[in-house]
């Protein structure tokens, strides 16, 4: 029988453009990407950006907080480099976003959400990160999709479940064995892994049962799914 792998890019193609900018979105898709992860932080104005980092300076090389700037300010230091959201969710077209939310606040998650309504995207736009972040994106959007970030092998609690309510547990690559996977799919949930870079470990993942690969190597993913006999493309 053979199962579909959601194959998703991390934060783009950062292995051919940098990470979190429309030209690494642009190449992922190109590469097949079924779906991009991105990181989404506000401005000081409240702009929905895209940022991993709390600064600027790992890629930019300006040691100054995101939420300092304003949006204009962003852009004079950048050259326009940094996307907002907006931008990003034309940039990936018709294929999914994978929305992480690195220090998430009310207004943050509310400004994201928000964004993603007024672009018609709530179809193929779905959230990643901890507990705190997808309560707080649940209570912005009682039908928002949700992956929730896992990074022990306890399962979470039943409490805990049916308030986030999410349709995937997302689990750091290393943590994921076939046990896990099957235990996660009888709770009728699926599993989403990150950050698989290594041809031995897509494999296994794939093998393990892996719903979705989390991957900055999009175009190795590619060809792993395409010569797994248990995979297929989504």
């Amino acid at each position: 029988m053979t199962t579909t792998v959601t194959a998703v890019a991390h934060r783009g193609d950062p292995y051919r453009a940098r990470e979190n900018t429309l030209p690494s979105i642009r190449s992922a898709v190109e590469q097949g990407a079924d779906a991009v992860e991105i990181d989404v932080r506000l401005t000081r104005d409240g702009v929905p950006v895209l940022l991993h980092d709390a600064t600027l300076e790992r890629l930019w090389g300006h040691d100054v907080r995101i939420d300092r700037l304003d949006h204009r300010e962003l852009e004079e230091r950048t050259g326009g480099g940094v996307p907002t959201l907006r931008a990003a969710l034309s940039a990936a077209g018709d294929r999914r976003v994978m929305i992480d939310l690195p220090g998430a606040t009310d207004t943050s998650v509310r400004e994201t959400v928000g964004v993603v309504r007024e672009c018609g995207a709530q179809e193929r736009a779905y959230y990643c990160a901890d507990t705190h972040a997808m309560l707080k994106v649940r209570a912005a959007d009682p039908s928002a999709e949700i992956a929730l970030t896992w990074t022990t092998l306890a399962p979470p609690r039943a409490v805990l479940l049916d308030a986030v309510r999410p349709r995937w547990l997302n689990y750091r690559f290393g943590l994921l064995s076939r046990d896990l996977a099957d235990r996660v799919h009888s709770d009728g949930l699926l599993v989403s892994t990150w950050t698989a870079d290594t041809r031995r470990t897509m494999r296994r993942l794939i093998a393990h049962g892996a719903d979705s690969i989390t991957t900055n190597r999009i175009d190795a993913l590619r060809v792993q799914l395409a010569n797994s006999p248990s995979s297929g493309a989504s």
